[in-house]
Formats: structure tokens, C-alpha cells, sequence
């Protein structure tokens, strides 16, 4: 999942980053209210944690601007005020939360976490994605082979969220990278190979499964039937 952090604090903004990276989401960091307005108007974004106090534009401008565009992306609030007032008016601009300086990265963690979950249930999306045997849950970032658990890193969840969420399609290398990794991310491509490697390991090879499959030249696609038995090349 992808998020946008706007937020001017460039050491807060920098830990929050490396901390939801870490957690396996895809994460993108400006640091002025225009430019985050322009971001999130351009591109999509599962989540916003939004700064109120922001050169160029504040936070509760491009709140506002952006639900009076229809965009309903959920935002979380960030500010070093404190009081019912300043928490109403974050909430009256269209804000789904609202968290105030300083907060424990636990609890950031677990408002981003709810608000996907709650956002997931509010857009009628399903709280799991069951491909067969292959059970791929996006709230509680788990995946199963029937009642078994396959422990999977935060990364390896996200390359395997994004291909169920298009299973049955081919998914290009560069699709994956966009929607799993920042967008700054500039590395070798081939690291999802690497990744997919890795969920063939612990998804497929212990279960006789063949789910992934290397589409040449175009990409990877999960079976939608959880993958047949192993056999031929993938």
C-alpha cells in the first residue's frame, strides 16, 4: 500500500518514513503543502498523514481542496497544537483522524492501520483475498495455505497483496515496484525477482503449489485458483 506523508519536520518526516517502509508500505515524503496538494491530486495513495502547520499551503487547506476535488484518499492529521478546537476544525475539513505532537509511533502505526481497515470495510472491499487454498489477508497482513500460516516479511506481504489484488492478470516488474516500493526508489528492478523468489519458497515449494507464474517479458501472474500442482517451469 502506498502512502504520502506531508510533513515539514524533515527528521520526523524521515523516521515516519523509514519506520512504515519497514512495515511494507510504499511511502513518499514532500515536505511543503502545494507540493503535497499537487501529489496527492496527481497520483494515487492508499493513506495521507497530513501536517497542519505547512509552508506553502497548511494542512487544512489541502484537506479541504482535496475533498472538494471527491478525492476521499483517508488523511491523518499531524499537529504540534493542542486543544478540542484545532481537532474539530482538522475534522470539519474532511480529516479522518487526528493525532498531536509529540505521539508514539505505536500509535501512529496502529490509526494508519485502522484507517485502511476502516476505509477497506467503507469502500465494501472483502477482508481477505482467498485465491483456493491461498488465503492473502490486506487488515491483518497474513497469508495462509489453508489453515497453515506462511510467515512472510512486511515486503514479501506487499509483492504478494498487490498480486492478489490483480490475480488472474499479468503484473509487470514496474507495476510491482510502483505500488511496493517508494516512488525515489531507484535500485535494480531485479529485486523483485528476489522477492518472488521468496514467496515461491514459502507459499508454493512446501505446498507442491505452482501460484506465481513468470509471464516472459511482461511480468508475473497468481493463479486464481490458489496454483496447481508443481510441475512445470514458473
Amino acid at each position: 500500500m502506498r502512502l504520502l506523508i506531508v510533513e515539514d519536520e524533515r527528521r520526523l518526516a524521515a523516521s515516519l518514513a523509514g519506520g512504515l517502509a519497514a512495515e511494507g508500505f510504499a511511502v513518499e515524503v514532500v515536505h511543503d503543502g502545494r507540493e503535497g496538494l499537487r501529489r496527492a491530486l496527481d497520483r494515487e495513495y492508499d493513506l495521507i498523514i497530513l501536517d497542519i502547520m505547512l509552508p506553502g499551503m497548511n494542512g487544512y487547506r489541502v484537506c479541504a481542496e482535496l475533498r472538494a476535488t471527491g478525492d476521499h484518499t483517508p488523511i491523518l492529521m499531524l499537529t504540534a497544537k493542542d486543544g478540542e478546537y484545532d481537532e474539530a476544525e482538522g475534522l470539519d475539513t474532511g480529516a479522518d483522524d487526528y493525532l498531536t505532537k509529540p505521539f508514539s509511533y505505536v500509535v501512529l502505526l496502529a490509526r494508519v492501520r485502522a484507517l485502511l481497515r476502516r476505509h477497506a470495510r467503507g469502500g465494501g472491499g472483502a477482508p481477505a483475498i482467498v485465491l483456493g487454498d491461498l488465503t492473502v489477508d490486506p487488515a491483518s497482513k497474513r497469508a495462509r495455505r489453508g489453515d497453515v500460516e506462511v510467515e512472510l516479511t512486511a515486503k514479501e506481504f506487499a509483492v504478494l497483496e498487490h498480486l492478489a489484488i490483480n490475480a488472474g492478470q499479468v503484473v509487470s516488474k514496474a507495476q510491482i515496484m510502483e505500488n511496493v516500493w517508494d516512488f525515489a526508489y531507484d535500485g535494480d528492478p531485479n529485486i523483485v525477482e528476489v522477492y518472488v523468489s521468496a514467496l515461491r519458497r514459502k507459499l508454493d515449494a512446501p505446498f507442491g503449489r505452482r501460484s506465481i507464474v513468470t509471464v516472459r517479458g511482461a511480468g508475473y501472474r497468481l493463479a486464481t485458483d490458489g496454483g496447481a500442482a508443481a510441475g512445470g517451469r514458473g
